[in-house]
């Protein structure tokens, strides 16, 4: 399994018990969703390991109690402290309406309410405060805020993100200095 195959579902933060069970931080605000998981990858050498989930329980807000093959002591359990944790992509959960994982639109073209078709989406921009689309106009990235009141709709049938700018956002990218 590749990373790229996967996507990231939190970070191993502890150990639990001297059986070898660990914590998991999720990155989530669904954390129950991830109740029945059967197997968790974890980013050790540069490799995805598989392990299987013999036992999996919400243990505080955002954090899974979990016991795997093969992790039986807290020798084993230490060898995956701080590891990442990831899932197939498979298993990600289907998101409806304006709801949606920024990998998923990549190569979505972009509808202005007022100014019409802008460009497609060449990636996300998670690094910063505010995560922003990088939208390609005519060979010009321009950064577009993810935020409820400029988002409008997302169709994912015609590949199409609907969005309303505020007056002005796009000229700053596409006027000439």
């Amino acid at each position: 399994m590749r990373v790229e195959d996967c996507f990231f579902v939190g970070t191993v933060v502890s150990k639990y018990s001297f059986k070898g069970e660990i914590l998991l931080k999720l990155d989530t605000d669904e954390p129950e969703q991830y109740l029945s998981i059967e197997t968790l990858f974890l980013a050790q050498d540069n490799a995805l390991v598989p392990y299987f989930v013999l036992k999996c329980s919400m243990h505080k807000q955002g954090l899974l109690r979990l016991k795997l093959e093969d992790i039986s002591s807290e020798e084993d359990a230490n060898l995956v402290l701080k590891s990442k944790a990831y899932l197939p992509l498979t298993e990600l959960p289907t998101l409806t309406g304006n709801r949606f994982y920024y990998h998923e639109i990549i190569g979505f073209t972009v509808e202005d309410k007022n100014l019409g078709t802008l460009g497609k989406i060449t990636h996300v921009n998670e690094q910063t405060a505010q995560a922003t689309l990088e939208v390609d106009i005519k060979g010009k990235t321009a950064l577009i805020p993810i935020v409820d009141d400029i988002i409008l709709t997302v169709d994912r049938n015609a590949q199409l993100l609907h969005v309303n700018t505020p007056p002005g956002l796009i000229d700053l990218y596409t006027q000439d200095a």
